[in-house]
């Protein structure tokens, strides 16, 4: 076997086990990102309330990547974690976008 396909191998089983595991919460946040973006587009969003939710969707997305790097899975404990961190991230989106 050649180095290059060995190489290969690697890098798929490093980095399949965290697309599989976090696939839905980084699908959540893409969706979440979208919202957000279409309120600052229709002006429901000010650049205050951006630079926040902004701010809170990185500090997710750290903690994602935290809890993956980990063991290369999330366990259930991290998974309901970061499912209602994005739970309450939606509501500030919604209200953001309403008020």
């Amino acid at each position: 076997m050649n180095r290059f396909t060995y190489a290969v191998i690697c890098a798929v089983a490093v980095f399949l086990p965290t697309v599989a595991s976090a696939g839905e919460i980084h699908a959540r946040e893409v969706h979440q990102q979208q919202r957000i973006y279409h309120g600052v587009k229709n002006g429901s969003i000010n650049r205050a309330e951006l630079r926040q939710l902004e701010r809170r969707e990185a500090s997710l997305e750290a903690a994602r990547r935290r809890d993956i790097r980990s063991d290369g899975h999330l366990t259930p404990q991290e998974r309901r974690q970061l499912n209602r961190r994005q739970n309450r991230l939606s509501r500030t989106i919604y209200r953001d976008k309403h008020d």
